[in-house]
């Protein structure tokens, strides 16, 4: 007997019986016609950029990080900020990471980007922006629309400037997806157990983890590594007042030159809200122990990446979760702490927090080959960040789990209920309560369960 076509979300298959197959035979094969098969991924593709961040300095930009520069603007430059982007695109998927030597971006930044990109290709959950948090590079108050206060402890609002960063985020992602080419990819993670140590008072836990990935260009040339380190960028002071990426830009320089062959170096932060580097033991300027700092870590990092062996990598997922935050409240400590630097007063702090901070916010994540970056819009404390990449491992079995601190936007500083009644200066630039820490954490869980 002869059975009719059997189609499926493939294309049509034709199973013909003959009278000698047994009945369980044709059952079998029924059932794998009608199955809907999917098809396997396409290869990765991968495109790189960077564009030079640091203002003109006849725009008299400010630095962020310290309210006793008073706004000032910026005497000269150090060494130059950078933003760089990494496309990735298989499929009719694509995703771009953007990393900056800048302090922070304020909440809306990011959509300032995708209006000045083409619309109908990009949207707000394909782009995740990943700020180094250097203290000596662009104020996130200055590039914050909201900020009509005029205080100049607290930074003051600079229209050229952020057009500036928005227009330079923008180019730098349009050059990433110029000519992407197929390529392959490895992640390692290592402890570094001292180069960084909890800052809160009596101490806690420090991140240990180092991790870098390895892309390379399916004939071998390497094209972009990408490092995760949690500490703060601050060896430098409010006094000094020079453009410079701090450790974390002598880091990428470092493997730059390493490894050679016009490779693109990007870093990104953990959670590094309670985080502080270990300074090296031979003193000097902060100015050179930024660059003492970051290439010694650097040369860490080049050593991990020689051992890495690039594979094809048939995952790319991205998801973005919304949060909605608790009721905005500040701190009992504010006043002592975040209000003296800044220059506040117990009557602007509601204003204040409707117009600088969001009632809500989101979190982004990227599982690419056998990496993932769970993004946090804030400076996270380590014990919840830590927590959130076991519970990535734990739902994804992805190898390599990095949180992407101050992802996107700073709503503030994120610590556990217990460290917030803690007080001291972290908790006191919180400004959600106690439970800001348990609902990031929840949430962030969330976007990740998408990647499963």
């Amino acid at each position: 007997m002869k059975w009719p076509l059997i189609s499926n979300s493939r294309p049509t298959w034709m199973i013909v019986f003959g009278g000698r197959i047994g009945i369980t035979m044709k059952i079998a094969m029924l059932l794998l016609a009608i199955t809907p098969v999917a098809a396997p991924a396409g290869e990765l593709r991968a495109g790189v950029a960077r564009v030079n961040l640091t203002p003109p300095m006849e725009m008299k930009a400010a630095l962020g990080g310290y309210g006793e520069r008073m706004s000032k603007p910026a005497i000269g430059v150090h060494d130059s900020v950078w933003a760089k982007a990494l496309v990735f695109s298989q499929d009719d998927r694509q995703f771009v990471m953007v990393t900056a030597d800048v302090l922070a971006f304020p909440p809306g930044f990011k959509a300032a980007v995708i209006k000045r990109l083409d619309t109908n290709t990009w949207n707000a959950d394909q782009v995740m922006l990943l700020p180094s948090h250097s203290h000596t590079s662009i104020d996130m108050m200055a590039i914050h629309p909201g900020n009509a206060f005029g205080i100049p402890r607290m930074g003051i609002f600079q229209q050229a400037l952020f057009d500036h960063t928005a227009d330079a985020l923008a180019r730098v992602i349009r050059d990433a997806c110029k000519d992407p080419v197929p390529v392959t990819i490895g992640s390692a993670t290592n402890p570094v157990t001292d180069r960084n140590r909890n800052r809160r008072k009596g101490g806690g836990l420090h991140d240990k983890d180092l991790t870098i990935t390895r892309l390379d260009t399916n004939s071998g040339r390497p094209l972009a590594v990408v490092v995760n380190w949690t500490a703060h960028p601050t060896f430098m002071d409010w006094e000094d007042m020079l453009f410079s990426g701090d450790w974390p830009g002598h880091l990428q320089r470092t493997i730059e030159a390493l490894v050679g062959k016009g490779v693109t170096v990007l870093f990104y932060n953990g959670a590094e809200g309670d985080q502080s580097p270990v300074p090296p033991s031979d003193g000097g300027s902060g100015w050179e122990r930024a660059e003492h700092y970051g290439r010694e870590m650097g040369i860490m990092g080049w050593e991990m990446w020689k051992k890495i062996q690039p594979m094809s990598a048939p995952v790319l997922r991205y998801h973005t979760e919304r949060i909605l935050l608790p009721q905005r409240r500040p701190h009992p400590d504010f006043m002592k702490t975040g209000g003296t630097e800044y220059g506040l007063n117990e009557a602007m702090m509601k204003e204040l927090l409707n117009r600088v901070v969001p009632s809500e916010t989101h979190s982004t994540a990227l599982r690419v080959g056998d990496l993932l970056i769970v993004g946090v819009p804030g400076e996270m404390a380590a014990q919840l960040g830590m927590e959130a990449k076991a519970k990535a491992r734990q739902l994804t079995g992805t190898a390599c789990v990095t949180i992407g601190g101050l992802a996107d936007e700073w709503v503030s500083y994120i610590l556990p209920a217990e460290e917030y009644g803690k007080g001291g200066y972290e908790a006191s630039v919180s400004f959600y309560g106690e439970t800001l820490g348990s609902t990031l954490l929840e949430g962030v869980t969330r976007g990740v369960e998408a990647l499963k």
